[in-house]
């Protein structure tokens, strides 16, 4: 089995790597849709401000939103006395605060951690995963859960989910205004010299093609988070198979949950939304048996209560 701590620092390391390349995509099409545009260096710096100001709001308040569009209600303890102390005795394992604790109305086994750090984080459950998965099976997928909050993973998900949100806008906005009306610089300068035009045709190129890149950049931080989760999450609840167990059960249901979209689908504790013809390709989970070969790899140890 390889070494988990090196796999950990590589993954993290490889996740640092992919969210200052989503910054720069970022940057990059606030700039190329100031030029082409023929904003000048203060149309390119309130660009950027904008941008900034986006990605600020975004990163706040974020965790807020999620749990809104997901129809997440708060757990009371009254309520669900056993999921409260599962997340409660956990988080005390984990040496991190208690996350808020919800619970989604859907029939659909699934989970999911947000927030912006281990001080800021939520974990929300839906009734279908509650229902189906015994003991062992939800503190493996809680303590997976309870790793992306450790591991800052919350913090990677959700400055890429607003990072791709923010490239999306401004791709969106741009090919509305080339689509009813050109560029500025092509009206008020009739074209302009070689330079210019080669310019001009890389800066559209990369407005076109960088919400699909940031996209895939996304894809990847996600999968990568996730085998790490899976790993720390077998080592604090020091029992893999409980883990593995509940992707088992995962793996033979197919049912998209009703309130999750592409952009908070990467939160998920498996890919809620219903596999389709290139699913493989652009799922924000890796395959669930590649998951579930890896956890049986490992030997911890069970610690009997």
């Amino acid at each position: 089995m390889a070494d988990f701590y090196k796999e950990s620092d590589k993954n993290r390391l490889l996740s640092n790597l992919l969210v200052i390349v989503m910054g720069i995509i970022a940057l990059g099409v606030a700039l190329a849709f100031a030029y082409i545009f023929d904003f000048g260096i203060e149309g390119a710096m309130i660009a950027v401000i904008i941008a900034l100001v986006y990605a600020y709001v975004g990163y706040f308040e974020s965790d807020k939103v999620v749990l809104s569009i997901s129809g997440a209600q708060p757990a009371e303890k009254r309520a669900y006395p056993y999921l409260y102390n599962t997340v409660e005795g956990l988080s005390l394992a984990a040496g991190i605060p208690m996350p808020a604790l919800y619970v989604i109305d859907d029939p659909s086994p699934n989970a999911f951690a947000t927030g912006r750090d281990p001080q800021h984080s939520a974990i929300a459950v839906t009734t279908g995963l509650l229902k189906i998965m015994n003991r062992e099976e939800l503190e493996g997928v809680i303590a997976h859960e309870m790793s992306h909050i450790k591991n800052y993973d919350i913090r990677f998900t959700t400055i890429a989910i607003v990072m791709v949100g923010m490239i999306s806008i401004i791709g969106y906005f741009a090919s509305r205004m080339l689509w009813f009306g050109g560029t500025t610089r092509d009206r008020g300068r009739g074209g302009g010299g070689e330079l210019q035009v080669i310019l001009l045709v890389l800066g559209l190129v990369f407005i076109i093609f960088a919400p699909f890149f940031a996209k895939l950049v996304q894809l990847a931080i996600s999968r990568k988070r996730e085998f790490l989760a899976d790993a720390s999450g077998a080592q604090l609840t020091r029992y893999p198979p409980g883990l593995a167990s509940a992707l088992e059960k995962l793996k033979k249901i197919d049912m998209p949950v009703k309130h999750a979209t592409e952009a908070t689908a990467p939160l998920y504790f498996s890919n809620p939304i219903k596999p389709g013809m290139f699913s493989s390709i652009f799922s924000t989970h890796p395959p669930i048996d590649e998951r579930i070969k890896v956890l049986k790899s490992m030997s911890f140890e069970k610690i009997q209560p």
